[in-house]
């Protein structure tokens, strides 16, 4: 008995991923569907960004502020970027695929973790066309510290998927949920330091910092700009040192993501328990 249940258990997971890869594979489909350079747009991205934000940023804002500005952006700004397609992708579509919600019956559940997996293979490539600019741009970020980007990555993953959970099921009962996400993502891009230094911001809270560092998300952005910006103090162009990442060690950042990975972990239980109490009306609310 507890062989064939065992076995139907097997059977139902592998049905539930290949219905999520078909989810993912269904949404980058269409993404780039009747479009010229089709998949080519993901690998493009990266390049977009690091080109208008360095020459808007690093050209006009913060003119001989942080070294190498353009790194230091992109940094941050993939992994944020992942989060925020993922959660706002994965906010509507439990509401977005109604008419599939309410004739057929499958495992909810995987709506949402398709947004995630779909901004996933998006990240991927563009952190890989990254690298590949980063080998003489900044060759630094080859260094010892780029293995802290899979604790990193492990902790953006935990929390994406908590908040999509979440979100997706409070925006099938109130509706107004994603209208909220949308401007709350806005406020939270410049509540983390993407297209700010982080150093500056330690300086000028002091001892209320750690009120800032309780954001996940700007323990995930801190902790990746060390993994591939590196350097917490480099050379500015006057030959003095310029402060720009929280700390110059690997303690700090390892902190701030076992806080952040607990949260994550808080998050994806409350996420979960969220969307199966209110998974059963789905059908009725749509």
């Amino acid at each position: 008995m507890a062989s064939a249940a065992d076995a139907r258990a097997l059977a139902q997971t592998r049905v539930r991923w290949e219905l999520l890869a078909n989810l993912v594979r269904k949404d980058l489909k269409v993404k780039y569907k009747n479009s010229a350079l089709g998949f080519a747009w993901s690998l493009a991205n990266p390049l977009l960004y690091l080109a208008v934000f360095s020459i808007v940023f690093s050209g006009f804002l913060l003119r001989g502020g942080v070294p190498s500005f353009a790194v230091y952006l992109m940094s941050g700004l993939l992994v944020w970027n992942f989060f925020a397609t993922a959660t706002m992708g994965a906010t509507g579509a439990v509401t977005g695929s109604a008419n599939l919600v309410k004739k057929v019956r499958f495992p909810r559940i995987v709506l949402p973790l398709a947004s995630v997996g779909f901004a996933g293979v998006h990240f991927v490539l563009q952190l890989a066309v990254l690298f590949v600019v980063l080998v003489p741009l900044h060759p630094a970020a080859f260094g010892a510290q780029l293995w802290l980007a899979l604790p990193t990555l492990a902790v953006a993953v935990a929390f994406t998927i908590g908040m999509s959970l979440l979100a997706s099921s409070l925006n099938v009962r109130f509706r107004d949920v994603e209208h909220l996400l949308e401007v709350a993502l806005l406020a939270w891009f410049w509540l983390t330091p993407i297209v700010y230094p982080i150093a500056l911001v330690k300086e000028r809270l002091g001892e209320l910092f750690w009120v800032y560092m309780a954001n996940p998300m700007a323990a995930v952005v801190a902790a990746m700009q060390r993994a591939i910006y590196a350097d917490a103090a480099p050379i500015g162009k006057d030959g003095v040192p310029v402060p720009v990442l929280a700390d110059g060690g690997y303690a700090f950042y390892l902190r701030w993501l076992g806080v952040a990975g607990a949260v994550s972990l808080v998050l994806i239980g409350v996420g979960l328990f969220t969307f199966r109490r209110l998974e059963a009306d789905f059908a009725e609310e749509l």
